[in-house]
């Protein structure tokens, strides 16, 4: 089974970051947050990656044809234009298909244009290039497998950004952090989705978020994996800080490999 990871935004509430990179090579440690992505994926068997770029797209191309060049101490034979690596990290057994999808393409939009390397297969996987958590990948396509619909999206508890104030008057008689397990559900992306769902794709202008997954939900075409789990987005500066300290401390829950 192949996994697409949508990696075209424009990252605007990382603009500190994402004026030089795209969002998906903002580093968590010494590796960009889509190498994270693809680890999760890979600990399951899950090895084959389209990668839908967009803004800033040809450094995530270039980051994976130097990939080797980047984990090793090189010696370059310039009267032959070869190399040799030496002293390298162990490089993953993954392939990376890196396609152009268009500068303002919305999610949906990038999608369909991926349907042609979809050919022959009856389903896919799909994150964004944003997200990280300890979601059982395996799991996740049996779930899917058993019901029987077109799309099932992970659903996890919304990060907890504030903490809880109780009140008596104006004396405060509880602070707690906030309760995630308090806020309902959200999409924390890592679908599964049979490749007929996109047909409810219109455009490059249809966000795969709105229009086609609303009219899947009405016609009862959408399930829910529940992940209780570790799930936290990069969505701002503070995201990324809490990120890369605990890579730091060594206590990332979706490092697995």
């Amino acid at each position: 089974m192949k996994a697409v990871i949508l990696a075209g935004g424009k990252g605007t509430r990382l603009a500190e970051e994402t004026e030089v990179r795209p969002k998906p090579l903002i580093n968590i440690g010494e590796y960009p947050i889509i190498w994270h992505i693809c680890n999760i994926y890979a600990h399951h068997g899950i090895d084959d990656f389209l990668i839908a770029r967009g803004y800033k797209g040809e450094m995530i191309s270039q980051y994976f044809a130097n990939y080797q060049l980047q984990e090793s101490d090189t010696i370059f034979h310039l009267k032959d234009n070869t190399r040799e690596y030496k002293n390298q990290t162990k490089v993953p057994q993954w392939n990376v298909a890196v396609i152009n999808t268009g500068i303002d393409t919305a999610t949906g939009g990038r999608l369909k244009r991926l349907a042609d390397w979809l050919e022959g297969e009856d389903c896919f996987l799909m994150t964004y290039g944003d997200g990280v958590g300890d979601i059982d990948i395996a799991n996740l396509i049996k779930f899917h497998r058993s019901h029987g619909k077109l799309v099932t999206v992970t659903v996890v508890r919304p990060p907890a950004r504030f903490g809880t104030l109780q009140l008596t008057g104006n004396e405060v008689t509880r602070f707690a952090e906030k309760d995630p397990l308090a806020e309902g559900w959200i999409s924390g992306g890592f679908f599964v989705i049979q490749r007929e769902a996109l047909k409810y794709v219109d455009s490059d202008e249809t966000a795969w978020e709105r229009e086609p997954m609303e009219a899947l939900t009405e016609l009862g075409e959408v399930m829910a994996f529940k992940h209780n789990g570790f799930w936290h987005p990069m969505d701002t500066l503070r995201d990324k800080r809490l990120l890369n300290e605990l890579w730091k401390k060594g206590e990332a829950p979706w490092k697995m490999w």
